[in-house]
């Protein structure tokens, strides 16, 4: 097949279970709702043959600033081809000018390094089932009167505007905060994952109260499976081992046109199901 027999075309509903059945096999956990969050939060593209997907990405835009690179992912029997530039290159196009970040393996480093993405720091995942663990103490689950101080936190956190993402996590998912005195000062989010839940984004202002939080969480979840995925730098690796999540693997944050830096203590980050499905570039 030439690449020139190959459609670029808008990703929409239609190509969710082509985008399903590309995930499956590459061994992403990704369930075809996880492909439905992507779209509804984001521009995509597809890459279509004969009614066939062969490959896809999206661009998260996140206000006038940033957006994510995410969901890339090319037919492993079409690779080669160099369907995975023209995919990169919709998505950054989508992305209008903006601070473009994404998650990558170490496959796909070479790309990335050539559009002008550079490393930022490592994103550790770790999952398993989660042992019995009492709730975090001083942890409530918000309401939606909680959104506009969360998406405060979450802005100078990570220097975007993820309203989109925080609203559909409150519709789909469950959001949890520490208050003191009348004002929010560390928030949490899960959700339904892939072949579990998956934790994130927790934002908080130390490492303890990013623990309280995801005690909270976890709590009466006992045996269940779960995912956390968070930057190497928080140290929450040994404290999630102990509860039964153990390191499986991550990627590289990268960032291309870097107008921010992310300041808070520490961010544990949501599996992008956004960043980390950019491992599969091909």
């Amino acid at each position: 097949m030439l690449a020139s027999q190959i459609d670029l075309v808008e990703f929409t509903s239609n190509h969710l279970e082509g985008a399903l059945a590309l995930s499956q096999q590459a061994q992403w956990p990704h369930r075809i709702e996880d492909w439905a969050m992507g779209l509804a939060l984001s521009r995509g593209v597809a890459a279509v043959h004969q009614g066939r997907v062969l490959g896809t990405a999206m661009a998260t835009l996140y206000g006038d600033d940033v957006a994510t690179i995410n969901m890339v992912i090319v037919d492993e029997t079409m690779r080669g081809l160099g369907i995975g530039k023209r995919l990169m290159d919709f998505a950054l196009n989508a992305a209008s000018g903006r601070e473009c970040r994404l998650v990558a393996t170490q496959d796909g480093l070479p790309l990335y390094e050539k559009l002008g993405f550079r490393e930022t720091h490592r994103i550790v995942q770790h999952q398993g089932q989660i042992s019995s663990i009492p709730p975090g103490e001083g942890v409530e689950w918000a309401g939606k009167q909680d959104l506009a101080q969360c998406l405060d936190l979450d802005r100078t956190a990570c220097t975007m505007d993820r309203r989109t993402l925080l609203d559909y996590l409150a519709e789909h998912g469950h959001l949890a905060v520490i208050r003191r005195e009348s004002r929010i000062v560390g928030f949490g989010a899960i959700r339904h994952f892939g072949r579990g839940e998956v934790a994130g984004p927790v934002v908080a202002d130390n490492a303890a109260d990013a623990k309280t939080l995801l005690s909270f969480l976890f709590a009466g979840r006992e045996g269940q499976f779960l995912r956390v995925d968070t930057s190497e730098h928080t140290g929450l690796a040994p404290w999630l081992k102990d509860h039964g999540l153990f390191h499986v693997g991550g990627g590289i944050a990268m960032v291309r046109d870097a107008k921010h830096r992310e300041n808070i203590a520490v961010q544990t980050i949501i599996p992008q199901t956004f960043a980390l499905a950019s491992q599969a570039l091909g």
